[in-house]
């Protein structure tokens, strides 16, 4: 069966997805892609639709020099291709030219770039560089797209004679002109041009002293439109003229036709290349207007999406100047469904279709606006059932469409279902409507499906609670200001918040109190705890919030503390350095002064000396020793090879974790990790904070 239905992409709003698609895409095919884009489950080909689309994303960002995909398709052209003696325009060959140009300058980078964007690559495989088609266009026409002069040699004779004709047309009538001004018998314009023929603007009173053939006159009949006799016959000559450059050109391009025919499968392939590269590239476009990311594709059925944002909403929020919350939502096959209470107007809604809309954008093949260190899935069917769906037509009401559909639900669901159920139970009596619902929950259960639903009966939360593979999940609200925090979290049902919201909206407590007697007190009770826990979680986040932030300060004060009491052992280090040096200078110069002091320069005899000049001997070679023995130590033992250190090295990366010494194998630096998100890591080095791969790290101490 499909991955899902019509209703589903209405109740999701996949339809306005496909329209923002749609605005990106340059070309009609394309276009129509974008119209008829549904989820799909050929999961092998989405994973590699999905992997090449992260690579065009990664051009982009990165600012690499990728021409524009600005081309217009070749369907009209290839057609031509494939009839004999058929001839293709002018403007065809334009678009020939432009498109032969364009897959050149693709093959070109994705040659350079193979280890970069190997799927990208792989679309140009049926394509192949080539300046033929170029060079056999460029015969036939110059950069302004008109067919050049020298196309054949009978063109070129039939131009100059063109060009000859029009000269002596002109010259006979500048004569004509200047005798009749000079009798006075033209208009105040004196000429003009009617059906591409050069005219006098004769005075009607005098037409008839001006011989040669009436063209018409003005609107008043002042003025009478005439060709000079004269040109009579050359005019003709040049409309035959004309006339047989029309059919010389014909055939130069009826020639180039068949030229160009030999490469009628390259051109094919052209056509297919630029609509896919179109879109992917429109893809690509909405990924960026939509900060979409690839989120990783897990091999089991679930996710984990983080920071998620509804595409739609936040669109919506971004044009009034309005914040959205993301959201983080998780399930596995161990908490396969998900059950969201909580106030209404809370934000449970908007959950549910976020994770119904992104794992349709996903199986769509498009990026989605979430963290990228979230996980994603793939499931074989997504089926929804959201909001007041009435039928007219079948006389059906919200209750009967709704367990139509959940009849359907339960005959197609699986084990790799996803089932997104807003206000699930509701449309009857809210005792048997529940009971009805309740057992619902438990068939979708035991069929394994997964399933995100929001609602506001008490039996639906207790039974998640109960059963080992489901859970509860709650919107957030304030019950200070009674307000929604449009947060989600999971572990606990929510309370509808039925009293407080009807407080907020003016309800007066009298009434309120009186709604409160007519309820079982159990309910009341089961109401007030849930408010009560839901306040005492909301004051353990902002305890957990407050805890992050002093942690954080923390790990970075000790960060700069050991930046600075490196800084410090470095200089004093140094200190001592020049301090060695200087005292070794200062030694060898006082022992320097005592040969000097010893030296005898008055004394002629030839020995008075000796025995001083070889202690003199003997010193300087001992500190000509000492000092090699000390270049030997200081210098640097040659650096191993990457694979050497990887034999003799141990990393210990394992024992990395937050508030733990690492240090980059590269350059040695010491830093501190204040953040792990899977193998990436936020460490403090001195004042800088930076974004590091685990592997690139040596554990230290914690």
């Amino acid at each position: 069966m499909h991955t899902t239905d019509s209703q589903t992409l209405n109740d999701l709003e996949f339809e306005l997805i496909r329209e923002w698609l749609e605005s990106f895409c340059v070309g009609p095919s394309a276009k129509l892609r974008a119209q008829k884009l549904t989820p799909g489950n050929r999961f092998k080909q989405i994973r590699m639709d999905l992997n090449r689309l992260n690579e065009f994303k990664s051009i982009r960002i990165h600012g690499e020099k990728f021409p524009a995909l600005d081309f217009e398709e070749l369907e009209t052209e290839i057609r031509l291709l494939g009839i004999q003696q058929a001839v293709i325009p002018i403007e065809g060959f334009r678009r020939l030219y432009q498109a032969s140009d364009l897959v050149n300058y693709l093959i070109q980078f994705f040659d350079k770039a193979l280890f970069q964007y190997p799927l990208l690559k792989e679309l140009t495989n049926d394509v192949y560089f080539t300046k033929e088609i170029l060079s056999e266009i460029d015969k036939v026409f110059d950069r302004a797209g008109n067919v050049k002069d020298d196309a054949s040699p009978a063109l070129k004779e039939i131009r100059n004679r063109i060009k000859t004709l029009r000269a002596q047309i002109n010259r006979n009538f500048d004569r004509e002109l200047r005798k009749y001004n000079k009798d006075k018998v033209l208009g105040e314009t004196l000429e003009g041009f009617i059906n591409d023929r050069r005219v006098l603007t004769v005075q009607s009173t005098f037409k008839r002293k001006v011989p040669g053939n009436i063209h018409g006159s003005s609107k008043t009949g002042s003025l009478t439109f005439v060709e000079p006799v004269i040109n009579v016959p050359l005019n003709n000559e040049l409309e035959f003229l004309f006339d047989d450059e029309r059919k010389e050109i014909h055939r130069i391009l009826q020639v180039l036709t068949a030229t160009i025919a030999h490469f009628k499968p390259l051109i094919e392939a052209y056509q297919v290349l630029l609509v896919q590269l179109d879109f992917i590239n429109a893809k690509c476009k909405l990924a960026l207007d939509l900060n979409a990311n690839l989120p990783a594709i897990g091999q089991t059925t679930g996710f984990e999406i983080k920071d998620a944002f509804h595409p739609i909403l936040w669109k919506s929020n971004q044009a009034s100047g309005k914040p959205t919350f993301p959201q983080t939502v998780s399930m596995s096959p161990s908490s396969r469904l998900l059950v969201i209470s909580g106030p209404n107007a809370g934000g449970k809604s908007i959950t549910l279709k976020t994770v119904g809309l992104l794992q349709m954008m996903l199986q769509a093949g498009l990026l989605v606006p979430v963290q990228e260190n979230s996980i994603m899935c793939f499931f074989s069917t997504i089926l929804s059932d959201i909001g007041d769906n009435q039928s007219i037509e079948n006389e059906l009401s919200t209750y009967s469409y709704r367990l139509q559909r959940m009849k359907y639900f339960l005959e197609v669901a699986n084990h790799q279902s996803l089932l997104l159920l807003d206000e699930f139970g509701t449309g009857s009596d809210p005792e048997l409507g529940g009971a009805l619902g309740e057992v619902f929950f438990e068939q979708i259960y035991r069929l394994k499906s997964f399933g995100v639903i929001t609602t506001h009966y008490g039996n639906i939360k207790l039974k998640a609670s109960e059963l080992p593979h489901a859970q509860n999940g709650c919107m957030l609200f304030n019950e200070k200001n009674l307000q929604p925090l449009y947060q989600f979290s999971i572990g606990q049902p929510g309370s509808s918040f039925t009293f407080e919201v009807a407080q907020m909206n003016g309800i007066s407590k009298e009434l309120i109190e009186d709604a409160k007697s007519r309820l079982d007190q159990k309910k009341v009770k089961l109401d007030t705890l849930l408010n009560s826990l839901q306040k005492e979680r909301n004051q353990l986040l902002e305890k957990s919030r407050k805890f992050d932030r002093v942690s954080t300060e923390a790990i970075r004060a000790k960060a700069e503390y050991e930046s600075k009491e490196s800084k410090l052992d470095s200089r004093l280090t140094q200190v001592n350095q020049v301090t060695e040096v200087n005292s070794k200078q200062l030694q060898a110069g006082k022992k320097m002064l005592q040969f000097i002091e010893r030296f005898n320069a008055k004394s002629r005899k030839k020995d008075v000396n000796t025995v001083l000049f070889q202690e003199l001997t003997q010193f300087l070679r001992m500190e000509k020793s000492k000092t090699e023995i000390k270049k030997q130590e200081t210098v640097a033992p040659k650096k191993p090879t990457k694979k050497q250190q990887e034999k003799v090295e141990t990393y210990q990366q394992e024992l990395i974790e937050v508030g733990c010494q690492v240090q980059l194998i590269q350059t040695n630096r010491i830093g501190v990790v204040e953040e792990m998100k899977g193998k990436q890591l936020s460490v403090i080095f001195g004042q800088a904070r930076i974004k590091v791969s685990l592997d690139k790290l040596r554990f230290l101490k914690k």
